[in-house]
C-alpha cells in the first residue's frame, strides 16, 4: 500500500515500535507512534495560518532569555469536545491536527510554536538578540479526549517514553542544544486544551537552569550519592530501577522527582526494564498527588535530561512541580520568588514525602 511507505520500524527498547510520518499540506509533520503499525488514510486536517515570527532577547543583568511570539495570542482556548483539535480526524467531524481516525500516540509540529526553524527568514526587531530558533511539538498521549498519565495505562506510558527517546534523537541530530519534554496539567497552570497531551521544546541554546545543572554535574556533584546520604527520609516510592523522592531543596510543596537508580543522561540510556519502571512511576506519582486532597492536582512536569553537549556526569530526572499547598489553596509565585528567585515553601519536603508515601 502507498500509505505504508512512511511506516518505520524503530526497534524500541521494550518491544517493537513503529512510527509513521505524514506531511500536512502546510508543511508541518505529524508522526504516529504505536506498538502496531499505524495504518489508515489521512483525511481533512487543520492547517496553520502562517505568518508567524518569534524572537529571543537576552537580559544582561540576569543572563536569562525571553521569547516573544505574538501569534500565540490566537491559540485555541478550552474548546468544546466537538472542536477538540487533538482528537482523531473522523468522518463527519471537524478537521483536527491529526487527520487519522485512530492512533495510539501522535506528535505534531505546533502551529502556535514559540520557536521557529532556521529556515524561517523573517527578520527580528532591532531589540532582539536573534530569531528564537528551535522547534515546538505537541505530543498527544491518546486518541481519547479525557485522561491523564495514570489513567492512560502502563502500555501507553511505555509508548510515550519510547516516542520521547525517538524525538530526543531526531532533535539532537537536527542540531538542538537542549530538548525539554513537559506537561502542564490543569487550568491553574494555564492549560488551554484539556485533551491529554504534553509538549516538546527543542532549543538552539541551553537555558540557564539546565546550563547551571550541567556545570554542577561536571564539577563533581553526584545526585545519586547525595540521595543515598538522605537515608530514605525523602523517598516516596522505589523499585530496582527508579526512585521517587521529594528533594530536601524542593521549591514547590509536594515537589517530586523520579530518578533512575544508576547513572543515566536521559531516557535513551534506559533498557527495557528501566523504561517499564519509569513508566510505572509516571503513573504512580500523579495518583499520589491526586490523592492528597481528593482532587486532580495541577502541576508542571518535565523530563530533565542532559543537554546535547553535556558530559556523562549529568543525571536524568523527571520532575513534578505541583501548585497546590493544601486543599483549595494554590501556591503562587509572588514577589519574593519573582524578584529574587528564592522560593518560600509552606510544606517541609520530608513531611511532603511522608504524606505522599501514605497515599
Amino acid at each position: 500500500m502507498e500509505e505504508d511507505k512512511a511506516i518505520v520500524n524503530l526497534a524500541g527498547r521494550s518491544r517493537p515500535l513503529f512510527r509513521r510520518d505524514h506531511i500536512k499540506s502546510d508543511g508541518r509533520k505529524v508522526s504516529l507512534y504505536g506498538f502496531e503499525p499505524p495504518l489508515g488514510v489521512a483525511g481533512p486536517e487543520l492547517v496553520s495560518s502562517g505568518n508567524h515570527r518569534s524572537e529571543i532577547r537576552r537580559d544582561p543583568l540576569r543572563n536569562t532569555w525571553a521569547i516573544y511570539s505574538p501569534h500565540r495570542q490566537a491559540r485555541t482556548f478550552m474548546p468544546a469536545t466537538a472542536a477538540d483539535p487533538l482528537a482523531p480526524g473522523r468522518p463527519g467531524s471537524a478537521p483536527t491536527e491529526i487527520p487519522f481516525s485512530a492512533f495510539e500516540l501522535a506528535v505534531f509540529d505546533n502551529q502556535f510554536s514559540s520557536l521557529q526553524t532556521d529556515g524561517d527568514q523573517s527578520r527580528p526587531s532591532q531589540w532582539a538578540t536573534g530569531p528564537a530558533n528551535g522547534r515546538c511539538e505537541v505530543i498527544v498521549y491518546t486518541d481519547e479526549s479525557e485522561g491523564n498519565l495514570q489513567s492512560i495505562g502502563q502500555e501507553r506510558r511505555v509508548l510515550l517514553i519510547e516516542a520521547l527517546i525517538d524525538r530526543y534523537k531526531a532533535h539532537f541530530e537536527g542540531g538542538a542544544a537542549y530538548v525539554l519534554p513537559f506537561e502542564n496539567r490543569g487550568r491553574d497552570v494555564g492549560v488551554t486544551l484539556p485533551h491529554p497531551h504534553g509538549q516538546i521544546y527543542a532549543f538552539a541554546i541551553v537555558p540557564e537552569p539546565q546550563a547551571t545543572a550541567a556545570r554542577a554535574f561536571a564539577s563533581g556533584y553526584d545526585l545519586i550519592a547525595d540521595h543515598a546520604s538522605w537515608n530514605g527520609v525523602f523517598d516516596i516510592a522505589s523499585d530496582d530501577h527508579c526512585t521517587a523522592f521529594s528533594p530536601p531543596f524542593a521549591r514547590f510543596p509536594f515537589e517530586t522527582w523520579i530518578m533512575p537508580n544508576r547513572p543515566c543522561r536521559g531516557p535513551w540510556d534506559l533498557d527495557g526494564a528501566g523504561i517499564e519502571a519509569l513508566a510505572r512511576m509516571l503513573g504512580d506519582i500523579p495518583r499520589r498527588l491526586d490523592g492528597l486532597f481528593g482532587v486532580p492536582m495541577p502541576y508542571m512536569m518535565s523530563f530533565q535530561a542532559a543537554p546535547r553537549e553535556a558530559g556523562d556526569e549529568f543525571q536524568f530526572t523527571v520532575q513534578f512541580f505541583p501548585v497546590m499547598r493544601d486543599a483549595g489553596r494554590l501556591k503562587y509565585l509572588a514577589s519574593v520568588e519573582q524578584f529574587t528567585g528564592i522560593f518560600t515553601v509552606d510544606v517541609v519536603p520530608e513531611q511532603a514525602a511522608e504524606r505522599l508515601r501514605a497515599v
